[in-house]
């Protein structure tokens, strides 16, 4: 599985940016995630989906700002970004699941994609 992601870029305090990320092989069935990390930072849980998409799962951090979906038919997730933050700037990876574990734990995730930028300027 390859996991394309983009959508990052540069945008002031409280814009809005989204984020997509495609996968080449297998999709079905397959909860998905967004992590992210900041410089200096471990990567953290951002935000993660389930097959086929009636469960999401959010960082208190991002939560009522950020939503996660996912188009089942174009193998896509989507990461919705609003009121941005300084704190928000990070390298966003998005990330397919692939064995039981809570959502936001990094073990169940088997493969990542390479990373798109997102920088929020003040």
């Amino acid at each position: 599985v390859q996991l394309q992601a983009s959508g990052g870029g540069l945008v002031q305090i409280g814009d809005s940016l989204r984020l997509s990320c495609v996968a080449s092989g297998i999709f079905s069935r397959k909860g998905m995630a967004w992590y992210r990390q900041s410089p200096g930072k471990v990567r953290e849980f951002v935000a993660a989906i389930n097959w086929p998409g009636y469960s999401t799962y959010y960082a208190d951090s991002v939560k009522g700002r950020f939503t996660i979906s996912r188009d089942n038919e174009k193998n896509t997730i989507f990461l919705q970004m609003s009121s941005l933050k300084p704190e928000d700037t990070a390298v966003y990876y998005c990330a397919q699941k692939l064995r039981a574990s809570d959502y936001d734990d990094q073990q169940g995730y088997g493969f990542w994609g390479q990373g798109t930028l997102v920088t929020v300027s003040s």
